[in-house]
């Protein structure tokens, strides 16, 4: 039995899918099972995953007849293929460094109660330039899932994408499969859930490329504003849920409210409608957002200005 299972969920990502796979087939850890999982792409996706066939390193090809609608139902199905004491769910248009499996999996062994181990990304454009990087302040650190929810989950979330992070297959199990419900933001509720079963360890080395294009998951939510109807729900799950304090609830929800100040010209009428009463009506007095001061937007953009281009 492979120690890491590593999923690659895909869909409609032909162009990236050899340098996804190869990227992995190149690692310096070894000790691996691929799962390859394709949600009908309408590319030429399946005939590149077909021709990973009896591969040594490939355990499972899956194929779906219909789209499932959302790549958390992807990851779902396999986790549940999975073998291995970790998972690795390496999205289908990123790739990393040779040496991002060896340092994630050495990680999270240095304490027994670490579930979820990560490294730091490039963000990319779709020409490959360097649009940002991700940054912790320490080369390698373990924080307790409480401290690392409040921390790096409530406000912001620093796990930006599933291929940063491994974490360990038996917490999946009390994971509430209520996150594929989710088009955009099950990621962080999973996240959430596991991190709250144990400890997390952060690498500072940055090993992962994180591929921004225009059929990507998360520019589709941005445009259309399902990223704050999402966003916001979970806010407000974990403030009821007594996972965070007022505080931290009012500095996510002005958090997500600056950011929507700026596109909402942009956004669905639709989801307008549904975003409208969750900004009128935030659980906390804290969080009203006739506290905000046309400066403080302006800073948000200058700040985050490339999330948006």
């Amino acid at each position: 039995m492979a120690e890491v299972s590593i999923i690659v969920p895909n869909y409609n990502h032909a162009q990236y899918l050899r340098q996804r796979i190869d990227s992995i087939l190149k690692q310096t850890f070894q000790d691996f099972e691929l799962i390859l999982l394709d949600d009908c792409s309408t590319d030429s996706s399946r005939d590149i995953i077909m021709s990973y066939e009896g591969h040594p390193k490939v355990s499972h090809i899956a194929i779906n007849q219909e789209n499932s609608g959302s790549p958390f139902m992807q990851w779902q199905k396999g986790i549940k293929l999975a073998t291995g004491k970790y998972v690795w769910i390496a999205e289908s248009d990123d790739w990393c460094e040779p040496s991002l499996l060896e340092d994630l999996v050495t990680g999270i062994k240095l304490d027994e109660d670490c579930v979820i181990s990560y490294c730091q990304m490039f963000y990319m454009s779709s020409d490959n330039t360097i649009k940002w990087q991700s940054s912790h302040k320490l080369l390698s650190e373990i924080v307790d899932g409480g401290t690392f929810l409040k921390d790096y989950l409530a406000v912001k979330v620093s796990i930006y994408n599933a291929s940063m992070a491994i974490f360990r297959r038996d917490c999946f199990d009390k994971v509430d499969p209520g996150f594929t419900a989710y088009k955009f933001s099950g990621d962080r509720v999973f996240w959430i859930q596991t991190a709250l079963q144990g400890k997390v360890h952060i690498s500072g080395k940055v090993l992962n490329y994180f591929r921004k294009h225009d059929k990507d998951v998360s520019g589709k939510a941005y445009a259309s504003g399902l990223n704050f109807i999402e966003e916001l729900k979970i806010i407000n799950w974990m403030y009821q849920a007594n996972l965070i304090d007022d505080l931290i609830y009012a500095q996510a929800f002005k958090k997500q409210y600056k950011e929507y100040w700026l596109v909402r010209h942009h956004i669905d009428p639709k989801n307008k409608r549904l975003i409208k009463p969750l900004f009128d009506h935030p659980l906390t007095w804290k969080a009203n957002t006739l506290k905000f001061l046309p400066s403080a937007i302006w800073k948000a953009w200058k700040k985050d200005k490339d999330r948006y281009d």
